[in-house]
């Protein structure tokens, strides 16, 4: 993936916005769930449960490791972009999306998945 894929995945997301903070671009729905390009273009981080963190770097150790220090500690989680395939940066960008999103947000995006199953199915 490139920084571009992370940027349009992370804007698909309802009420997504692009900002920036400290130098770092990130991606915000009221509070920051993800950013791009710490500790360099190589990368982008999701800000996960310290839970869901342990899993996705256990199954993925490729793709997924812990900011370091106490950022790492709270769940912020660093994504190697070469390494990740689309499915998995989706599922990792809306898990974080998720922790910040409220309910009206949440809402919406699952309405937009029942709009989709409803047009795709036979």
């Amino acid at each position: 993936m490139t920084p571009d894929d992370f940027r349009r995945l992370a804007l698909a997301l309802p009420d997504a916005v692009e900002s920036s903070h400290m130098g770092t671009v990130d991606f915000r729905v009221g509070r920051i769930f993800a950013t791009l390009g710490y500790p360099n273009a190589n990368f982008g981080m999701v800000q996960l449960t310290r839970e869901h963190q342990d899993v996705i770097v256990g199954v993925e150790p490729k793709v997924f490791r812990p900011v370091p220090g106490n950022w790492g500690l709270k769940g912020a989680t660093l994504v190697v972009l070469a390494e990740a395939d689309e499915p998995t940066l989706r599922g990792a960008l809306e898990a974080a999306w998720r922790l910040k999103a409220n309910k009206r947000q949440l809402a919406l995006l699952e309405a937009a998945r029942a709009s989709t199953a409803s047009t795709t199915s036979p």
